[in-house]
This record gives structure tokens, sequence and C-alpha cells, in this order.
């Protein structure tokens, strides 16, 4: 009786830690979603939302890997090393890329271009370490090509290509840095994020004049960093609880809610040719993530 009930007690645990990690990385998403329409909302430059975001995100991302880590040296926790520095550098960078991307583009062109990450970091995996591609994966990533290919057309036709160039730009950083996470296995990774938020407040503090903001503006820079760290913190502690092809389904979310938050806030809806390409990789990325899922189930 007593051995039937500690497994009882330990599924349950199990189960509701299990929930939790799905409500968390859920959470994730809807955050993730809302950072094309306050990029859009601001006024200000893109440094200068990059160099605000930093400093907000740098805090709150440090506050939480100082409670995560609590217990521990202080010099130890700060340890990022060459590759922590390697990868703060490549956050940065493509963070430069994304908030000018939905400047001069849709929301929902970056978000749906940004959806195929998980693809092109197959693609540089294969080519940096000679991971094998499956053939499910190629599949779907000819066919999320096939749709990006029909939103540059529109891009080209409207003027955005500039913008959707950049989202590009930033995918392709952002897969390297997926890479690289699986590489350095031993690199805090959530310090590094934090890194990459510093050297963006840090760089945008010399380059553009930060204080120079209207209080509407300030108020939004705010959120932005604000919303940037607990979406990290959230899909972070989610991921913990549950498998990373479940993780990846949920995550997913995110791109149809940026596209539905876009219209509702800001009545932004792009060319049809946008939305038709949109449609083509998000049932790419969807059905890629749910065979995945299905799979690890069995």
């Amino acid at each position: 009786m007593t051995t039937f009930s500690s497994l009882e007690i330990s599924s349950n645990r199990t189960h509701n830690q299990h929930l939790i990690g799905i409500l968390l990385v859920v959470a994730s998403a809807v955050v993730f979603s809302l950072a094309g329409v306050l990029t859009k909302m601001i006024e200000s430059d893109a440094w200068t939302i990059a160099c605000w975001r930093g400093l907000f995100g740098a805090l709150f991302i440090t506050l939480y890997v100082l409670w995560r880590e609590r217990g521990r040296k202080f010099s130890d926790i700060f340890s990022l090393g060459w590759r922590g520095w390697l990868l703060a550098t490549i956050g940065s960078l493509s963070t430069l890329a994304f908030i000018n991307a939905f400047k001069l583009t849709y929301v929902a062109n970056v978000a749906i271009i940004y959806a195929t990450a998980p693809f092109i970091a197959a693609a540089l995996e294969w080519m940096l370490r000679g991971v094998g591609v499956r053939p499910s994966t190629m599949i779907a990533a000819i066919a999320s090509l096939l749709g990006v290919a029909i939103m540059a057309g529109a891009g080209a036709a409207t003027g955005s290509i500039t913008g959707d160039a950049l989202a590009l730009v930033m995918t392709l950083g952002m897969s390297l840095y997926m890479v690289l996470i699986r590489v350095f296995t031993d690199t805090p990774v959530v310090l590094a994020a934090a890194a990459s938020a510093f050297q963006l407040f840090v760089l945008g503090w010399f380059i553009t004049e930060p204080l120079a903001v209207s209080s509407n503006d300030a108020v939004l820079l705010v959120l932005f960093g604000v919303v940037f760290a607990v979406a990290s913190v959230l899909l972070t502690e989610g991921t913990r609880m549950i498998p990373a092809s479940e993780s990846g389904l949920l995550g997913s979310a995110e791109t149809p809610l940026a596209v539905l938050f876009a219209w509702l806030i800001l009545a932004e809806l792009p060319p049809s040719a946008s939305l038709i390409g949109g449609a083509i990789v998000m049932l790419a990325v969807i059905g890629h993530a749910a065979r995945d899922f299905v799979g690890a189930a069995r």
C-alpha cells in the first residue's frame, strides 16, 4: 500500500510538472509574439529600442540567474568564457537585425521567416557538425523555403524586401545560435542572453541618444525589455519540464499569434502573397513539429 501511494504521488507530481511546463511554454510564445507589435508602436529608432530593451532585459535576466543559482559562488555564476561571449555577440547582432526588420516590413513577414529557424539550424548542423538531416526535415525545409520565396516576391512588389532580408539575417543568426548551444553544452545560455542584452545597451548608449525619447516611448521601451526577459525565463523554465519536441510544437504558436496581434492592435494585414507563403511555412513547421511530438510520445 505504501509503495503504491508513493508511486501515485510521484506520478501526480510528474503530471503536474508536465502541465506547468506546457503552460509556461505557451505563455512564453504569447509574450514573444508581442515583440513585433511593441517595436512598431515605439517611434524611436532601432538603436534606441535595442539600448533600452538591452538594459531592462539584462537586469531582469541577471536577477533571474542570481535567484536560480543561489548558493553558488558569485564568480562561478558569472563565468562566461569566450564561448559565452561568442553566443552573446551573435545574439546581439541577430537582435539588431530583428528590430530593424520589424521597422521595415510586416510583422507577419518577420514572424513567418523566423519560423523557418529550426530547418536552417538543421542545415547548419549538417554543414558544421556533419549531423544527418532526416528526410522529413528536408521535405519540410523545402516547403518552407517555397513559402519564403513567395513572401519575398510580395516584399519586392511592396517595397519591404529590405526588411524581409534583415528578417532572414536574423533567422540565420539565431539558427547558428541554436547550433552553438548544442556544441557549447557547458556554457550558461541564459547568462549569455543577459550578456547579449547588456552589449546592446552599452553600444546603443554611445551610438544614439537614448534619453531623448518621449514619455510614451519610455513606457513602451521598459515594457519591451520586461517582455523579452519574461519570455526568456518562461521558455527556459518550461522547457526544463517537457520534452524538446513538445516545446517546439507549442512554441510554433508564436507565429500565428504575432500575425493576429499585428492585425488586432496595428490593423496591419500583409499582402495576400505573404499570407499564402506564410500558410505554406506554418503547415511545414507545425507538421514537422507534430510528427516529432507523436514520434516522441510513441
